[in-house]
């Protein structure tokens, strides 16, 4: 048997209806602060200082999250991530 449901709601209808809690006033509040922290910034390398900073695990972070796409892309198209052919060999 298949059951489709189909909802006709805006994000904030839908935020309410799974009770995820309302972040709107934190969000602005994040960017204001990141807008005047990065207003601050005077070169090339302070930005990149605080890249590393704000970054989970810093570039190895973004290494794993580069290859967590790579990986997922390769599975939606029906074929072995890079990570699975080295496996399978």
């Amino acid at each position: 048997m298949k059951v489709t449901v189909e909802l006709d709601c805006t994000p904030e209808e839908a935020r309410r209806l799974i009770g995820l809690p309302d972040v709107a006033q934190l969000n602005e509040r994040y960017v204001d602060e990141m807008s005047k922290f990065l207003q601050g910034a005077n070169s090339v390398e302070q930005l990149q200082n605080f890249t590393k900073i704000i970054a989970p695990m810093g570039e190895a972070g973004l290494k794993m999250f580069s290859s967590f796409v790579t990986g997922a892309m390769g599975a939606a198209g029906g074929g072995k991530s890079a990570s699975a052919k080295k496996k399978s060999d």
